[in-house]
């Protein structure tokens, strides 16, 4: 069943970026749906397993940082946020120094650019090592069985469908030639290495804490911004649906 997940995984970047109907403002309600069903798993599941991973991750840390230790797994999670809050930045800047340089295609028409070469990479570089945490923790989640691994592999589904939607945005035609290559190819050596190796209770709340800053960061920064005009009916919908089926668990 795992096997299938990353499958799945792996098909959504690949299709993602040819789904025009997410195009267009006022935001898709699709992409608001989904983004709410990502935040809904971070705050009903992640969490609650964070506050279970906090004593193994403090055991790890040792008394190093005296009160601090108890409260290590939130610091991880913090840092995904702002790890996440610092490429987007880094993307929209650089975005909006290249939108001033005129850019035509062969038959001379305007083209929207995207950002320079480096910025790219540094971006497919992060989320690849994003999307291999996700393929690892398809097989080393804090929570186990089947329905865990299908409500997992759902939101994870959903929320790359808006980080893709976005990094499209940021990178044009080099997310479609080429990124979205690299994180299909990066979720699945993920899964790959979670299925030859396996690491203590502890790594995989500090991962699971890494993961859950980043999805909260990458999907509000898309929900947040008045100029997306996003669609809050669909974005609740979504959310308390999805919560609603988590409770079941």
């Amino acid at each position: 069943m795992a096997a299938l997940a990353v499958i799945l995984l792996g098909v959504v970047h690949v299709v993602t970026p040819t789904l025009r109907f997410l195009d267009g403002s006022p935001r898709s309600v699709w992409l608001s749906a989904a983004g709410g069903v990502a935040v809904a798993y971070v705050f009903v599941h992640f969490l609650p397993e964070l506050a279970g991973g906090e004593a193994s991750v403090g055991r790890m840390a040792g008394d190093t940082f005296g009160g601090f230790s108890e409260r290590h797994v939130y610091l991880i999670a913090l840092t995904g946020l702002m790890t996440f809050y610092g490429l987007d930045r880094l993307a929209k800047v650089d975005r909006s120094r290249r939108a001033g340089i005129p850019v035509t295609d062969a038959r001379g028409a305007s083209v929207d650019v995207g950002t320079g070469a480096g910025v790219f990479w540094i971006h497919m570089g992060s989320f690849g090592l994003y999307n291999g945490l996700v393929g690892y923790l398809l097989l080393h989640r804090e929570a186990t069985g089947p329905a865990s691994l299908a409500f997992f592999t759902v939101a994870m589904a959903l929320h790359f469908v808006v980080t893709d939607y976005g990094l499209n945005e940021d990178h044009k035609a080099a997310y479609r030639r080429i990124g979205r290559w690299v994180l299909v190819v990066a979720v699945l050596a993920g899964f790959a290495v979670g299925a030859a190796t396996a690491v203590s209770d502890a790594a995989v709340a500090a991962l699971t804490a890494f993961l859950g800053g980043g999805v909260i960061l990458n999907v509000l920064k898309d929900e947040v911004p008045s100029k997306r005009q996003s669609r809050f009916w669909a974005f609740a919908l979504g959310a308390a649906g999805y919560s609603a089926l988590l409770l079941t668990l």
